[in-house]
């Protein structure tokens, strides 16, 4: 789900000549100061707002309406001239155009419904979603727009005259249609347009109500734990898990009431599988596992399967001595309540951690100031790319709040490449989830023979700048910085012809790998040691401790990843043949079968699982993604992180391309051979090795 960087102090003459002309035409700055400084207030009485990201019409909620109604005129004009034009290459450029329409206006709602402080633009942007959603299922299931596609795709003479990337999108498009329905009769072509706008709704409801908080009477609750938690009246409110609590009873209170069943929500997700399915056996899938995972790496849910019942197989006897060691250290702390609980799994691996390797988060953080990071992320990215990260002040209007930043990507020969927002600071009606959104994607204008620049936010939830102190990341959060500038890189550094494949738009199971890849180099010594300086004293972070802190990970790490198995195949039962059994009969076997600890009873896990609803059948491309990004460090960059032609191959061979390209050929191009299921496995479960050479030589040294 998705981080950035900065700079480094040697740069060839030809690129800091670049860097400073680039400077001097815009008014672009230096990264790391712009975010370790707080932001100027604007005086916007005097400015002329813009609009969010630079749209007039977005100078209000209002605008959103404006901006529907332009795009679905524009999308019947494109209707019209694709329906009535011959068959040929331009058939698919009218295909993009449609598509790169609605998603602008789509991708930019979708983020503002969910991150806007001001509720009346969530509820526009939320509107909008739901017309442009009930407009695209109308067109795919468009039989004379599906027509104009077919006969170009039919028509040998003219197919044969496709370039390989015209092809790809030509057949995407053509999946689109075929998952849609669009070989049924009129009438069952209606009902699963209705099946589509269905779930819509479910999918909203699930979503929503999976994040609300659940309550309790204050009175069920002891009074010496009540200030743990939110208060409501004569209520507590639980809105998580308080997974890093050192109470027991916290994490079991939280537990326990936060994964309450709640009978509406637990009917929502019913429904919600129950038409997914039908949906899928309607257009002639068996299951919708097989409908979602058509054109990903692993290709079918038996093949996910497989992975899994393997990973949990090579995983088992460290699982079982992960989980020894932990109830071993909570019978130490608490021997008079020493079984291992679900709820204890975060707490105490944590723990083990911390008292094996000494990686106390507060003494990371001086190194890690917000400012010292982009730095580090641009040096990183000059290095393997030739590419700058350059502060740029937003115009009045064009950002929703002032912490928010705007940096220009450039590339040292290609110029300006595209922005990205910067939404890094806490805010109380922020998601919680650190995120990447897509607001424009780039593809190659036809009409102008200009690049449309991609554009997009990253979206974290770091502590705010105090008075004495930068904002001061824990290790916990730089990673998650690297891990999103890995798919803003994407988007970035892709230059596909097409819209409809740009960046992160590809395979699900891919699209992880990027940002996935970024970690490594996170916690690289190598990169990490040009960029990690004590705010105050400039003293470099010692080896020792990032030695450490790579070692710590591997501590119940084995426990760890096998917790992602189990919500993985759950992910697959949910959305595999109907069992008529309850989802929580089939979380309970799941449980027994994929993790080591007990199902907790009037618990419903399932209910919080948000990822149902994005990951549908394929929340098990954390571990794929994770396996390839593995066999990417080691085969190409561990010897030489920060080798430029490796770099320079890996933009070639893997993000240039974003969805035009099957996925598994981009891998196969980089690592020179086609990874099986048993190599997955293998990179995986080799992560969990000790590296006692490198400890010992750090730890002497």
């Amino acid at each position: 789900m998705l981080a950035c960087k900065r700079l480094l102090c040697i740069l060839k003459h030809r690129q800091i000549w670049t860097s400073v002309m680039w400077r001097n035409v815009t008014n672009w700055s230096p990264v790391g100061s712009a975010f370790n400084t707080r932001p100027h207030k604007r005086f916007e009485l005097f400015e002329k707002n813009v609009g969010l990201f630079g749209m007039p019409e977005l100078t209000s909620p209002a605008g959103f309406e404006i901006a529907t109604k332009r795009v679905l005129e524009e999308t019947d004009r494109l209707v019209n001239q694709t329906c009535n034009s011959l068959p040929g290459p331009e058939t698919v450029e009218y295909f993009d155009q449609l598509s790169d329409g609605l998603c602008k206006v789509a991708d930019l709602a979708d983020f503002v419904k969910v991150s806007h402080p001001d509720q009346s633009y969530r509820e526009a942007a939320e509107k909008t979603c739901m017309e442009i959603g009930t407009v695209v299922e109308k067109l795919n299931t468009n039989v004379e727009l599906c027509n104009s596609l077919k006969n170009l795709l039919k028509d040998p003479e003219v197919s044969s005259k496709l370039d390989p990337d015209t092809r790809t999108v030509a057949e995407l498009f053509m999946f689109d249609f075929e998952i849609s329905g669009i070989h049924l009769d009129e009438k069952l072509r209606k009902e699963a347009v209705a099946l589509h706008v269905k779930l819509l709704d479910l999918n909203h409801e699930f979503l929503t109500g999976s994040h609300l908080p659940n309550r309790i009477a204050k009175s069920a609750i002891p009074e010496n734990l009540h200030r743990h938690f939110a208060k409501e009246g004569t209520f507590i409110q639980i809105g998580g898990l308080h997974a890093d609590s050192p109470d027991d009873m916290v994490r079991e209170i939280a537990y326990r009431i936060f994964l309450y069943p709640n009978a509406v929500l637990m009917e929502c997700l019913e429904e919600l599988l129950k038409y997914r399915n039908k949906l899928a056996k309607l257009l002639g899938y068996e299951t919708y596992a097989h409908r979602a995972l058509k054109g990903t790496m692993a290709k079918t849910p038996e093949n996910v399967m497989t992975f899994l019942q393997l990973l949990t197989e090579k995983l088992s006897e460290r699982t079982a001595k992960d989980l020894d060691m932990m109830k071993g250290m909570k019978t130490k702390l608490n021997p008079r309540n020493a079984e291992l609980m679900p709820w204890d799994h975060p707490y105490f691996s944590s723990v083990l951690r911390a008292e094996r390797f000494n990686i106390e988060p507060s003494l990371y953080s001086p190194y890690f100031s917000l400012g010292a990071c982009m730095e580090g992320l641009n040096n990183l990215f000059t290095q393997l790319y030739g590419v700058s990260l350059m502060s740029e002040p937003p115009k009045a209007g064009e950002v929703w709040c002032e912490d928010v930043r705007k940096l220009a990507v450039v590339h040292e020969t290609e110029g300006l490449m595209g922005y990205i927002y910067c939404d890094f600071l806490h805010r109380a009606d922020k998601p919680h989830q650190d995120c990447h959104f897509t607001i424009r994607g780039g593809r190659r204008c036809r009409e102008s023979g200009q690049y449309q620049l991609p554009v997009v936010v990253l979206m974290l939830s770091l502590p705010h700048p105090t008075k004495s102190a930068p904002t001061l990341l824990t290790p916990g959060m730089m990673e998650n910085l690297f891990h999103e500038m890995g798919h803003a890189m994407h988007s970035m550094l892709g230059r596909t012809r097409y819209q409809h494949v740009t960046g992160t738009r590809c395979a699900t199971d891919f699209a992880e790998v990027p940002s996935i890849l970024m970690e490594y180099f996170a916690t690289d010594y190598r990169v990490v040691s040009q960029f990690a300086r004590h705010y105050k004293t400039g003293q470099p972070l010692p080896q020792t401790m990032v030695t450490r802190l790579c070692e710590s990970k591997k501590v119940c790490g084995a426990a760890d990843t096998q917790l992602q198995v189990f919500y993985s195949a759950l992910d697959q039962i949910y959305h595999g043949n109907p069992q008529n059994r309850s989802t929580i009969d089939l979380l309970k076997d799941m449980q027994q079968k994929f993790y080591g600890l007990p199902y907790i009873p009037n618990t419903a896990w399932q209910l919080r699982f948000s990822h149902l609803i994005g990951y549908g059948a394929k929340y098990y491309s954390y571990l794929m993604s994770r396996a390839v990004a593995s066999m990417l460090w080691k085969h190409c960059f561990v010897q030489d992180p920060l080798n430029r032609d490796m770099g320079e191959r890996y933009r070639r061979e893997m993000l240039a391309h974003g969805g035009a390209k099957e996925p598994m050929l981009m891998v196969e191009g980089m690592l020179q051979k086609r990874p099986t299921v048993e190599d997955f496995v293998d990179a995986l479960v080799s992560e969990l090795n000790p590296d006692f050479e490198t400890f010992i030589m750090d730890s002497e040294g």
